[in-house]
């Protein structure tokens, strides 16, 4: 029961027996002509009439809102889901309110026990025209609602509706990678469970998933890598997420977790792969190694090395946030309305040296071409790392430019807090500060900074600009 706080609200004794009594509100009267609700509840207990009194409210609200919902418009499967179900709830709490347990037609008509039959007839009370929901609440009379809403189909409700609020402030690109990610958990799912409806995920089945995920963590017999506990827990969360906010959105709070208690404590041993300085120095700033290459891409290429940021915040950077005229020449990395960043702690601004300054002269207002197709300029570097053989191993990666950006940072005795406001990383120990004024910031990011050959920018993006920077 829900109606708590009520008091003596919607109580009346006569002759010491309690009575349920109170009028249909306003709002609820083109539903329920009743007019004025009279129940007796057949008691002389206060506490058992507050009791049946609770239940008969629940039952009503219950009743009124399936009745709204039969008769509004919006998602027809909704609002016909939600209306049998709260019709099916009132006439539980009815019955309860009466004295019974609410059971369907055929469990009443097979009972055994013929007194019970007969005594729920007589708490129909016939002889004065039952109301229909209290007749469907003693004899059985409202099914279980049935919602066979599959895992693919709930899915597609998730995303056009019930994770609005999680994809409002990303970009159309940031909107398309999340569903990406999370589709991608709902067809390993289906994959081995089937396109089965939601609610014959029983703690059978999602255990049988989690077993499934055990078992592709362990080394595999085709050779290839084993799934990490990070990727099990990843994909089994998403369709946790997904059963869950599902019944939350069609009203049905008290559902229970089938994936409860599931999650993978073991840690990945795999090392982030990192450029070495001289990898970087003799390989990637060597003159005339990208030529060919288009300029947005190069001097993406270039920021990636001496800012530490990741790809996505270099490639949406705007006019207004490559401050060139400053005293301290720097980028502002910040989210936007239709942009967001991976965490709060990832908005800052990071001074430009090294060969991170010329580049970004070379692009002043930023990378239209490329703004949000951050994946598109992944792919492209990608490639031209490969061509040109930059990647030292198979583990390298785009993304460990930014791994030695952090390496250099520590190696260099960079304080702590300065590296984690430069790399948008949570600081864990307040007592280091902010990472210090953007001149202290250049400062100490100029002892780590990679020389550079003027020759870098001869060929193909203009002697001048390497000059200007050279006399700043």
């Amino acid at each position: 029961m829900k109606q708590n706080g009520l008091g003596l609200r919607y109580l009346k004794s006569r002759g010491g027996w309690w009575h349920y009594q109170r009028r249909v509100p306003s709002r609820f009267e083109g539903v329920d002509n009743r007019g004025l609700i009279q129940v007796a509840l057949r008691t002389q207990s206060l506490e058992i009439a507050m009791m049946r009194r609770d239940a008969l409210a629940e039952a009503d609200a219950a009743l009124w809102n399936a009745r709204s919902l039969e008769l509004s418009g919006g998602d027809r499967q909704q609002s016909s889901w939600r209306a049998a179900d709260q019709r099916y709830r009132g006439a539980v709490a009815r019955a309860l309110a009466q004295g019974f347990v609410y059971r369907p037609v055929e469990e009443i008509a097979a009972l055994p026990d013929v007194e019970e039959i007969v005594a729920r007839l007589k708490a129909a009370d016939f002889g004065n025209a039952p109301t229909q929901a209290k007749t469907e609440a003693l004899l059985g009379g409202v099914p279980a609602p049935a919602d066979k809403t599959t895992v693919s189909e709930a899915f597609e409700l998730y995303v056009s509706k019930i994770a609005f609020d999680d994809q409002y402030n990303k970009s159309q690109a940031q909107r398309e990678a999340w569903e990406k990610t999370k589709r991608t958990s709902i067809e390993y799912f289906i994959a081995h469970a089937g396109d089965i409806p939601l609610t014959d995920i029983s703690r059978e089945v999602a255990t049988s998933y989690r077993d499934w995920w055990q078992s592709r963590m362990l080394p595999q017999k085709d050779g290839s890598k084993p799934a990490t506990p990070n990727t099990a827990n990843r994909h089994v969360g998403n369709v946790r997420s997904l059963y869950l906010r599902y019944f939350k959105y069609r009203g049905a709070d008290d559902v229970e977790d089938p994936f409860r208690g599931f999650f993978f404590a073991g840690k990945s041993t795999a090392k982030r792969a990192s450029f070495s300085d001289d990898f970087v120095r003799s390989k990637i700033l060597a003159p005339g190694v990208f030529d060919g290459l288009r300029l947005e891409l190069r001097v993406i290429i270039y920021l990636l090395i001496e800012t530490g940021a990741r790809l996505s915040e270099i490639v949406n950077l705007r006019p207004q946030d490559i401050r060139l005229e400053h005293d301290v020449p720097h980028i502002f990395i910040r989210a936007e309305q239709n942009r967001e960043l991976k965490t709060d702690d990832s908005e800052r601004e990071i001074p430009l040296v090294g060969v991170a300054l010329p580049a970004m002269q070379l692009c002043p207002k930023g990378f239209d071409h490329y703004y949000d197709r951050s994946t598109l300029v992944s792919a492209n570097l990608l490639k031209a790392f490969k061509q040109r053989h930059l990647f030292p191993t198979t583990d390298h990666v785009i993304y460990s430019l930014r791994h030695s950006f952090e390496d250099r940072m520590l190696e260099g005795g960079l304080d702590y807090g300065l590296r984690c406001a430069l790399m948008g990383h949570k600081n864990n120990r307040p007592e280091y500060g902010q990472g210090g004024s953007l001149a202290y910031r250049q400062q100490q990011l100029m002892r780590i900074a990679h020389p550079f050959s003027a020759a870098l920018f001869d060929s193909k993006c203009g002697i001048g600009v390497v000059k200007a920077a050279r006399s700043s």
